[in-house]
């Protein structure tokens, strides 16, 4: 199947800041025709007077505002804009111009080819991370590159939530994560062993110049280390059944 269009789900929490950065480098960057899903938890939310007024000046038919449906929070935020994605094609950002977005059409490109998922990867030949804490950049390429050698994962940048999904894996997914942004690492582990075709492009991310991110690597880790443990398992489980 062959798409042409497709859906940009971007979480946001007070990113009055990046939040027009982000809009002009995806409308500068981004050649594929698109629609963009800005998620938010409360009304005060300081992104959405500066996005409305960026719909008044542009007359802007492809920019929509979306109250988050479940709890607060970055999880919720995004599942929402799953919920709300109805193309076929859907690609999530972040607010803060971290991803690089000039890679989004051969993203896409990717997908008509036939892949169900295709990964941003800062750890691939290509791929680069500017900044960030270290601590967290070595946890996150120790993942990736383990489940990539190891378990034959087709990314070497499992924990990136910059990622392009068909609109049917989404739908074949139940989504278990409970943190945030780990959800990209579980709807990945869990294709890959049900036969999803995976792939990944090189990409750069860049540490956000603005606001304050949500990022809490204490909080966080043993959410990211439980799918690293699910996969684990299945490749044991199934290495079990084929003997």
């Amino acid at each position: 199947m062959i798409f042409d269009s497709l859906q940009i789900v971007i979480p946001v929490y007070n990113e009055g800041e990046n939040i027009g950065k982000t809009l002009a480098e995806i409308e500068s960057k981004i050649t594929t025709p698109h629609s963009i899903l800005l998620v938010y938890d409360f009304d005060e939310d300081s992104t959405i007077p500066v996005v409305n007024e960026i719909i008044r000046q542009q007359n802007a038919t492809n920019i929509f505002l979306i109250r988050n449906r479940y709890s607060k929070g970055v999880l919720s935020a995004i599942r929402t804009g799953f919920d709300s994605a109805k193309h076929g094609v859907v690609l999530v950002v972040m607010a803060d111009s971290s991803d690089e977005l000039s890679v989004v059409d051969a993203m896409f490109e990717k997908i008509n080819q036939g892949y169900d998922i295709v990964c941003g990867s800062r750890y691939m030949k290509g791929g680069k991370q500017e900044g960030g804490p270290i601590i967290k950049g070595l946890l996150s390429r120790i993942a990736g590159r383990s489940l990539h050698l190891i378990m034959g994962i087709p990314t070497h940048d499992i924990t990136n939530s910059f990622k392009m999904y068909r609109r049917s894996v989404l739908d074949d997914m139940k989504i278990e994560s409970r943190g945030g942004f780990e959800v990209g690492m579980e709807i990945v582990i869990k294709a890959f062993f049900r036969g999803y075709k995976i792939t990944e492009i090189p990409s750069t991310w860049r540490d956000r110049t603005a606001g304050k991110s949500r990022f809490r690597l204490l909080r966080w880790l043993p959410r990211y280390m439980r799918w690293y443990v699910f996969a684990v398992r299945e490749r044991l489980r199934n290495a079990r059944c084929a003997k």
